[in-house]
């Protein structure tokens, strides 16, 4: 059977995806949806990261955007299974052992819950204000990763030697819950899979429509198979708009609609293909109707997964 995750409204408001009532909504919104997703059978709920818009991007991108550390963390505390994944935590803006004290300690406290999902960032200001090379955010992220397996692993006193990053014999505990914090790396540029490939636990690709998926997913086995690489990868999927029945209103003509039967039957393509885990979005004009839709989602479309 296929996952499905969610990313969450209200943390990030970006004009692309972001819902009307959501601009009205807060802490116990996110709160509804956290535990809907969880009754529902949903594997993760998922917050992004931004630290500041600048303001030629404000208009479309907005202005909220929830740290993601203390909003998993916030909902964490209200649920007691789901997981919680960073989608993605531009985690070369800061120190790897910043990175590492915060997700341990969320891991620590969720009992074990958290997915890492790492990417390389897109907004050159937020580098630029923090003293990074925004061109070198890929060679960050890179070593980020390798620096963070070290410190997000057993030891107590994590070591690790690179061109940005130099530490050793800093103690850092509490300790993540689990032996290995998953680890995907978002992104769909060529580089991206690369670095999916070759460093991560998972996939996360970015907007890929469903005809580009079949020659990523390739490129992905070939990268690992060359490099002797035969862990499993979690590959994952963004899927279209969902709306679970005959909506009477306009959702949008990208928008898969109808019966339970009918989307699961769109969906298990994904499945054909090679995808592992999908993150779903529904069309919504409200907490309860997108909560609704969540439900009915898990009851009548997962089965059929």
């Amino acid at each position: 059977m296929i996952e499905y995750g969610i990313q969450l409204p209200v943390q990030s408001q970006s004009t692309i995806y972001t819902e009307p009532w959501e601009a009205g909504a807060g802490p116990e919104d996110l709160v509804a949806v956290a535990r809907a997703a969880e009754g529902a059978g949903f594997a993760y709920v998922a917050g992004c990261d931004h630290v500041a818009i600048p303001r030629r991007l404000a208009s479309a991108m907005s202005t909220v955007w929830y740290d993601p550390v203390a909003t998993l963390a916030h909902l964490a505390a209200v649920t007691e299974r789901i997981r919680l994944l960073s989608h993605v935590a531009v985690v070369g803006l800061r120190h790897p052992l910043l990175s590492a004290k915060q997700y341990a300690t969320l891991d620590h406290l969720s009992g074990g819950r958290l997915i890492l999902g790492v990417g390389a960032g897109h907004v050159a200001e937020e580098f630029e204000v923090l003293g990074l090379d925004f061109r070198q955010r890929g060679a960050l992220l890179d070593e980020c990763v390798d620096a963070l397996r070290a410190a997000l692993g057993p030891e107590e006193f994590p070591e690790h030697h690179g061109k940005f990053y130099d530490f050793q014999g800093l103690g850092q505990r509490p300790r993540p819950a689990q032996p290995r914090v998953p680890l995907w790396v978002g992104g769909s540029s060529p580089a991206a899979v690369r670095r999916a490939a070759l460093k991560g636990d998972g996939w996360l690709p970015q907007g890929d429509p469903r005809d580009r998926l079949p020659a990523q997913i390739a490129e992905l086995t070939r990268i690992r198979e060359e490099a002797g690489i035969e862990t499993p990868l979690t590959v994952g999927a963004i899927v279209e708009p969902l709306y679970l029945g005959r909506p009477g209103w306009d959702v949008g003509r990208r928008t898969l609609t109808g019966s339970p039967e009918a989307l699961a039957e769109s969906l298990r393509a994904y499945r054909a293909m090679g995808v592992h885990q999908i993150q779903v979005r529904f069309r919504s004009r409200g907490r309860t109707e997108l909560t609704d839709q969540m439900a009915a989602f898990g009851s009548e479309v997962a089965p059929h997964l």
